[in-house]
């Protein structure tokens, strides 16, 4: 509908410029929703933005622009309001036609191609194996699969893409922690547990695990093992531990290694695909080791002059590059940092040609942003194609008390948990109930009430009603709508226009959660139209005997349980028949 009156719109500008009343027609003619219907149903600023080069008042140049509109079927008048504003109320025959549009593409209502020919890469979780993914990783993983699903709906190419940080101290703590476990299964650890190990339950059945595969093979290492709990300082203490694991076992400590990233990272792929959430790739951080891409894309720094030694440790001159500090890439002992590795796999991604490349990653790395983008553009890459979302922690609330959670004390609900007592849907729809910036809070008992505070379960009675009127005419030996050729016209009624009007934006929805990265914005609306829907229904028969009128308001039904059903999808919610 926008499409026809911006056209008309058209016509009647391109009609007074060729008449020298205008000096010429904006680039682009804008048409905003008003707040409120009886300000009309579209309104144009095109007057206001042609009074300067006119010399004219706005008004005097919408009263040109309103007699010059050429006739219609479906507008139905024309205001002008304030300082020139121009209102198109529409005739009902327009809203007939959305709803003929959305029985006509089904599954395909509100896509477009506006992202034809651009192939982004996303990349989002990437959370390190070193333990079951949390409720905090749940917002990330839903808010990204959400977000893929409407860009490939508004026509781009989307590549999705898992991270495995497999490499690197973490990795080695994970695996520090494994063998304690392992020797402590058997009465053979001689001091406690150390506190920043990693000391969650499925640490103890790893190891049990690791014990099933290797018996005591790895029992020598437990020979000269240091006294932890004599060192003051923590990290210098578990990290002597790595060093005396890694010298005694040899070939052995990566059978250690795997053991504890092997399950873990079978379990985070589980998890996620239980719920919905699907990559075209899982990217190892070791194959950047393995392949030689550290090693060039630090000699690429290294070449273009943006780096320098200090202290035996290799940097880079990021500050050249609006960094607040430069930052080290080799350590004075020859091991690379995250940073070298971030910065192989970024300048890797656009390697592959993507146009563009969207990071999602947790509100604690907001500094890493600027670091990155320097990295880029040293190499020569244009830093606005990495484009860094940032989304903020989940709080998990059981009605007003709030649940604490320590990963590195294995002190968290899982997101495997969470499933299981909430369900995906309410999982998926809560986590993106809010932009990616904002803080989240999660009420579990209010993610299973079956009422209309739930928002899940208000938008899929709305979905299973429609599929409840069918069952019921067929019940009442009734006949149902064809697929077409259903007359419409019959719909007059306010809320049955209000209803149509509402399936009407949900194009818009898209393109607009697609452009801002706000699946939020698809849940706001279809909990809108859900609204819309319930009230209609409360208030109207539906099911009468004239066939005519039944027919077509079960049209109009259907019309919503397919604009609700494809906006659940983007958002990976299932959209039941049956509730």
């Amino acid at each position: 509908m926008k499409a026809f009156v911006s056209q008309a719109l058209q016509g009647a500008l391109q009609q007074l410029h060729a008449q020298g009343r205008i000096p010429g027609i904006p680039a682009t003619l804008e048409l905003d929703r008003p707040k409120q219907v009886e300000h009309g149903h579209l309104a144009s600023n095109v007057a206001l933005l042609l009074a300067k080069a006119v010399g004219r008042k706005p008004r005097d140049i919408a009263d040109d622009i309103v007699a010059a509109l050429p006739a219609s079927d479906w507008i139905a008048r024309t205001e002008i309001a304030g300082p020139g504003f121009i209102n198109f109320f529409l005739q009902p025959a327009a809203f007939h036609a959305v709803i003929h549009r959305v029985r006509t593409e089904k599954e395909h209502f509100g896509a477009n191609r506006n992202g034809a020919g651009q192939r982004l890469q996303m990349e989002f979780v990437s959370a390190n194996p070193t333990g079951p993914l949390h409720v905090g990783h749940g917002r990330g993983a839903a808010y990204g699969a959400s977000l893929a699903n409407i860009l490939r709906f508004n026509g781009f190419d989307i590549f999705c893409e898992y991270y495995v940080n497999d490499a690197g101290r973490q990795m080695d703590i994970l695996a520090a922690s494994v063998y304690l476990r392992y020797l402590e299964a058997d009465k053979a650890l001689p001091w406690p547990f150390p506190e920043n190990g990693y000391r969650g339950d499925y640490v103890r059945e790893i190891a049990a695990h690791l014990r099933e595969q290797v018996g005591d093979r790895l029992r020598h290492a437990a020979v000269g093992l240091p006294n932890l709990p004599q060192m003051s300082d923590g990290d210098i203490a578990i990290d002597t531990l790595i060093a005396h694991l890694k010298q005694s076992l040899g070939e052995d400590y990566r059978t250690l290694h795997s053991a504890g990233l092997d399950e873990i990272l079978a379990d985070i792929r589980d998890d996620l695909e239980g719920f919905g959430v699907h990559y075209e790739r899982w990217y190892s951080e070791g194959s950047l080791m393995d392949t030689g891409a550290v090693d060039s894309a630090v000699a690429a720094l290294e070449k273009a002059g943006h780096c320098y030694t200090q202290e035996g440790a290799l940097w880079f001159r990021a500050t050249a590059f609006d960094d607040d500090k430069d930052r080290v890439l080799r350590r004075d002992n020859g091991a690379y940092t995250y940073f070298a590795s971030d910065v192989a796999y970024h300048a890797e991604k656009f390697a592959r040609g993507f146009t563009h490349v969207i990071d999602m990653w947790g509100a604690d790395h907001h500094g890493y942003v600027p670091r990155v983008k320097a990295a880029l553009r040293a190499l020569g890459l244009d830093d606005q194609q990495l484009e860094v979302v940032l989304v903020q922690f989940a709080i998990l609330y059981r009605g007003t008390e709030k649940i604490s959670m320590s990963t590195r004390a294995g002190e968290f609900v899982t997101l495997r948990e969470l499933r299981e007592e909430v369900g995906n849907d309410a999982a998926r729809f809560f986590y993106v109930l809010r932009r990616a910036d904002q803080h989240l809070d999660f009420d579990l008992e209010l993610a299973k009430k079956h009422s209309e505070e739930n928002p899940v379960f208000y938008i899929q009675y709305a979905h299973a009603r429609v599929y409840s009127l069918l069952r019921q005419s067929v019940e009442k030996g009734l006949s149902l709508p064809p697929a077409d050729g259903v007359g419409l016209e019959i719909l007059q009624e306010s809320r049955e226009i209000a209803l149509a009007d509402a399936l009407w934006r949900f194009p818009e929805v898209v393109a607009t959660a697609a452009r801002d990265r706000e699946p939020h914005q698809i849940a706001f609306y279809l909990r809108e139209l859900a609204a819309a829907f319930h009230t209609y229904y409360n208030s109207t028969r539906i099911l009468v005997e004239e066939t005519p009128l039944r027919h077509a308001r079960l049209t109009l039904c259907l019309a919503v349980a397919q604009s609700i059903a494809n906006g659940l999808r983007l958002l990976g919610v299932s959209a039941p028949e049956q509730m």
